[in-house]
């Protein structure tokens, strides 16, 4: 299978400028780019299609150029609905700073198609106000600029020139590594094409006989219709501190049977007749979750490391096993940081703390649970009814985790 055939069957080519030169310029090594606005001080996982298209074209040959929006992360690439704050230049730069680390260890910074690590801050911060409305303005014509989806979104709603002028200067950029690194291709994600084709476009006005292309892939989404890389209604990041890389590995791990196909399909390196054993698999063996974990190794792996990995899969495996005295302190604090919990200051008999959590309505029902042997404390079962918790036999002196049934977790926290 071609390069580009693997990329429609993997689901990643949405728009192209002019495919059949698309498709014959790939025949021999190109420089292409993707541009990353340092807006957090983050990736997210909804960055990561793009990231390792990135990858992709670098593993056939061709140069990447992964293009930091120092000078565009400080005008806001307009939103559907809303103007963006607007941050300062040392926050932007604070930002840039940490999401170069992340750019960076993604692709190969060695060979003859090394990585190529760009900052827009320093062509677009030189260029003066006169200039900029001379030299690029006068080729943008506004009736052609209101029709591109991202302006037009925002028409009824109003959108600050700052913004309006967004698509300009990322076009811009795309000139100046078109000139200076011979960069003939942008690559984003759909919602890109408007700037992508404002790109395309003012090279083509300014250099005789160019071309040059843009390509899109379409926005992964969750088949219920939820967002994509959103854990509890948070962002799934891609720094460890913000996202731990167990809350990362778990991500993956809980990805549904209808949408994991298409996620390895797009995010992972394994063969097209890997994904189809997958496939296979989903359909015939889904409950034992075969694509999930393993797409869940490799993605935390890319990410975190074998390391990462390995702190992942030891929590998840106390889950199991229920020997949560195999985890270190900050092990357990990660594994029960979903768990609702209760904080108590003093000794409190069991069968109080199961109603007061409300692990169980009533003291009824928590005596029968724990007269059944349905109930453990931290991995051991109780059929005492006069069992008391206190900080004595708390892990670390601290945690206490109960354990209703299979499946239903709660913590108790002493001294907080």
């Amino acid at each position: 299978m071609e390069f580009f055939d693997e990329l429609k069957w993997r689901g990643l080519i949405k728009d192209v400028t002019d495919e059949a030169s698309f498709i014959e310029r790939l025949k021999s090594p190109l420089t292409l780019y993707c541009g990353f606005d340092p807006t957090a001080d983050s990736l997210h996982i909804g960055h990561i299609q793009q990231l390792l298209l990135l990858k992709r074209y670098q593993l056939q040959g061709h140069t990447p150029i992964a293009l930091l929006g120092g000078a565009t992360g400080m005008i806001g690439d307009p939103r559907p609905t809303t103007e963006r704050k607007l941050l300062t230049l040392e926050e932007i730069q604070d930002n840039g700073k940490k999401i170069r680390v992340q750019l960076d260890k993604f692709l190969d910074n060695t060979g003859p198609n090394a990585l190529l690590s760009l900052n827009n801050y320093d062509w677009l911060s030189k260029l003066d106000l006169l200039s900029f409305l001379r030299d690029y303005g006068k080729y943008f014509n506004i009736n052609y600029m209101l029709n591109k989806e991202t302006i037009a979104s925002r028409l009824d709603s109003g959108i600050s020139f700052t913004e309006f002028t967004y698509t300009i200067l990322q076009a811009i950029d795309f000139y100046h590594l078109y000139k200076n690194h011979n960069c003939e291709l942008q690559i984003g994600g759909s919602d890109q094409w408007g700037n992508l084709t404002s790109g395309t476009e003012l090279i083509r006005k300014l250099v005789e006989n160019s071309k040059v292309f843009g390509v899109t892939s379409p926005l992964i989404t969750n088949s219920d219709g939820s967002k994509f890389g959103k854990s509890e209604g948070k962002n799934v990041w891609m720094d460890p501190a913000k996202t731990s890389p167990y809350h990362f590995y778990q991500y993956w791990m809980n990805v549904s049977d209808a949408d994991v196909i298409d996620f390895m399909k797009r995010l992972s390196f394994k063969t097209p007749e890997e994904i189809t054993t997958y496939i296979e698999k989903v359909q015939t063996s889904g409950h034992l979750r075969e694509a999930q974990k393993a797409l869940a190794e490799e993605l935390t792996v890319l990410v975190h490391g074998e390391e990462g990995l390995a702190s992942a899969m030891k929590i998840t495996s106390v889950f199991f096993s229920n020997q949560w005295h195999a985890l270190n302190e900050s092990e357990l604090g990660l594994a029960l940081s979903d768990a609702p919990r209760l904080n108590l200051s003093e000794p409190s008999l069991l069968i109080d703390v199961l109603v007061a959590g409300k692990v169980c309505v009533s003291k009824r029902e928590a005596r029968e649970l724990i007269q059944n042997g349905s109930i453990s404390i931290n991995g051991e079962k109780v059929v005492d009814l006069e069992f008391v918790l206190s900080s004595d036999q708390a892990l670390f002196n601290h945690y206490t985790v109960i354990k209703k049934g299979k499946k239903t977790y709660f913590v108790v926290n002493f001294g907080e």
